[in-house]
């Protein structure tokens, strides 16, 4: 019944939607809030686990030609370890020194990463990313990133 690579990843993924929906029940409720700040997460579960069940009734046995392809390469795992290790540095610094900073240097090293080799459209790109952003949050939405080491 489960021996198929989409089975199991389907149950896994419900099982993962549960406990998001449990842990999602679990946020407080603001009384005077028309749409409250659960919805999303409670949307998402609920997405997830009809998508989860869609996969499971999926009865698709998987060809040769399927199970070369999802073979991954050594380079492709290098890099995808390389990319979760650059991201968690990313969350781990991003109180320490700012967003700016962080956000500037995780761009720069991760499209470095990706085969990108031109320093200065790298830098030009991150920054002009990193202070747009920034700027809109701070000074349009009002919802204030942090400023690390920046005196701004």
């Amino acid at each position: 019944m489960v021996n198929t690579t989409d089975r199991k990843i389907s149950i896994v993924l419900f099982l993962f939607a549960l406990l998001y929906l449990f842990l999602s029940y679990q946020l407080p409720n603001f009384e005077y809030a028309l749409i409250d700040s659960d919805i999303l997460p409670k949307g998402l579960g609920f997405l997830l686990i009809v998508l989860s069940i869609i996969l499971f009734i999926q009865n698709k046995e998987e060809s040769e030609a399927e199970k070369i392809k999802r073979q991954i390469k050594k380079e492709d795992l290098i890099l995808l370890i390389a990319t979760i290790v650059s991201l968690l540095a990313y969350v781990t610094l991003f109180e320490i020194l700012g967003f700016v900073v962080t956000t500037i240097l995780f761009l720069v090293i991760t499209m470095r990463m990706y085969g990108y080799s031109n320093w200065k459209i790298s830098m030009v790109v991150s920054i002009t990313f990193t202070f747009v952003l920034y700027f809109s949050f701070n000074y349009i939405l009002k919802i204030y990133l942090p400023q690390g080491i920046l005196p701004f």
